[in-house]
């Protein structure tokens, strides 16, 4: 299945991201921009999109941040439908290694969801698992 995501390059030097194989769920993203101070780094990327109203963009670090000193502020980005400005990336420092510019920085991933209605209840389903939470399969 695909579908068409517009897409605007707010600067020249913007990439437009792409699958790098064939089998791929996400797409990389590259800096075009950094912006420093002594907590965060935040890269941009020179481009907006237009998600179609039922469509998330998500926002993960790539495998490569684990040589970086470097951490995704918001873990997983989310980017709605409305939002219509550049999708940036925001890091938090933890050394002194880190992305240049021109470097892909992170990757995404566009997906239809659910609109959810919540029922109030005033009790839910048996499971095994019950409310057993961290750890519960021993892991």
């Amino acid at each position: 299945m695909k579908i068409k995501i517009k897409i605007k390059k707010l600067d020249e030097r913007a990439t437009i991201p792409k699958y790098a194989n064939s089998g791929d769920a996400g797409m990389d993203v590259i800096a075009i921009s950094k912006t420093e101070n002594e907590k965060f780094i935040e890269y941009g990327t020179g481009l907006s999109f237009e998600l179609p109203e039922g469509y998330v963009m998500l926002i993960f670090p790539r495998s490569s941040l684990s040589k970086k000193d470097l951490i995704l502020s918001n873990h997983v980005g989310v980017l709605d439908s409305g939002y219509r400005g550049e999708l940036r990336l925001r890091f938090k420092k933890i050394g002194e290694e880190v992305y240049k510019v021109g470097e892909r920085i992170g990757q995404i991933i566009i997906l239809p969801y659910p609109k959810i209605e919540f029922e109030e209840a005033e009790e839910l389903s048996k499971t095994d698992r019950g409310e057993e939470g961290f750890g519960s399969t021993g892991a």
